[in-house]
């Protein structure tokens, strides 16, 4: 919860010394005191309410005036409501380095089921686009709000050549600005490896954040991970993710990177980005609230009083 109008809450700070002044009061001897020796007996024949009577009207007052004061600072809560119009790209690599274990049961595998996954969480209202890549991009979707175009590139990709990363993110960011008022958009980049092929991310990167469409990125393995090598006789190919290269990239265009190393991680990464990407924060003004909950509690605070004590507090 924030504030539009913060000064106001130094009025809290009267609520304590609204309380010493009452506890003062209360343990101030009675004038006109009559002393009478069977106080207990006296207490029953006047038929005497219980002692945490009398501090109820003082509490509901207070918390009252708590309540005012909130209202007067003016509160406001942000809340993620679903987007009604938006479009997101998925691009993701299937270079031949995505045949690697090391995120079981492949990274290709783990990463058809997180970007499902990032499907599922994106109301039905967000149009949703795909690019697959390797060496170029290779399987293509424009931005629909029939999703299943998009799982179906996903699920017809298979693990093999370079990695052609700005040539994908070029595509992607050309299919974002068709249309004369292109709607909020984002792309969600999803790979393991340097960029081998193609021209430079980094000036694609670049374009998206002047085209103020930020890029999130992925790094999907584990350093050291390697492939059998073709050759018999050669060491094992290194497939180590490059998270530096996918954090630039995120880093310019305005977007957030991620690094998983596993397929639960990845999992839960894509389930997060759907939820947040298919939402926004709309700030909600709840002074009426407590404004409405301060008067009730007054007129709590005088019914309480006139019933027991026979007086406003």
């Amino acid at each position: 919860m924030s504030f539009n109008s913060p000064l106001w809450l130094l009025g809290l700070l009267l609520l304590p010394a609204a309380l010493v002044v009452y506890r003062l009061v209360r343990r101030r001897p009675n004038r006109y005191e009559v002393r009478f020796t069977a106080l207990s007996t006296l207490r029953l024949a006047a038929g005497a309410a219980p002692d945490w009577r009398r501090h109820v009207p003082t509490a509901l007052a207070l918390a009252a005036v708590a309540a005012l004061v909130l209202a007067l600072a003016r509160p406001h809560t942000t809340v993620r409501v679903a987007v009604q119009e938006a479009s997101v790209m998925l691009v993701t690599d299937h270079s031949g380095s995505m045949a690697a274990t090391d995120v079981a049961p492949t990274r290709l595998a783990a990463a058809e089921r997180a970007a499902n996954t990032f499907i599922d969480q994106l109301p039905s209202s967000v149009r949703v686009g795909a690019v697959a890549f390797s060496g170029a991009p290779d399987g293509v979707q424009a931005p629909s709000s029939d999703h299943q175009g998009a799982r179906q590139i996903i699920a017809a990709q298979v693990a093999n050549g370079a990695t052609a990363t700005g040539d994908a993110l070029a595509l992607a960011l050309s299919l974002l600005h068709k249309g004369t008022k292109p709607p909020p958009s984002a792309i969600v980049l999803l790979s393991d490896g340097d960029a081998n092929a193609g021209q430079n991310p980094v000036t694609v990167a670049h374009q998206a954040g002047a085209d103020k469409i930020p890029i999130y990125t992925v790094a999907l393995g584990t350093p050291g991970a390697t492939l059998p090598n073709p050759s018999p006789f050669a060491p094992p190919t290194d497939v180590s993710p490059d998270p530096q290269l996918l954090a630039e990239i995120s880093q310019v265009s305005g977007g957030r990177s991620f690094t998983a190393m596993d397929a639960g991680h990845l999992s839960t990464i894509y389930k997060s980005l759907g939820s947040q990407l298919g939402s926004r924060p709309e700030q909600h003004d709840v002074t009426a609230s407590f404004a409405i909950a301060g008067l009730l509690l007054a007129l709590a605070a005088g019914a309480v009083s006139l019933r027991w004590a026979g007086r406003l507090p």
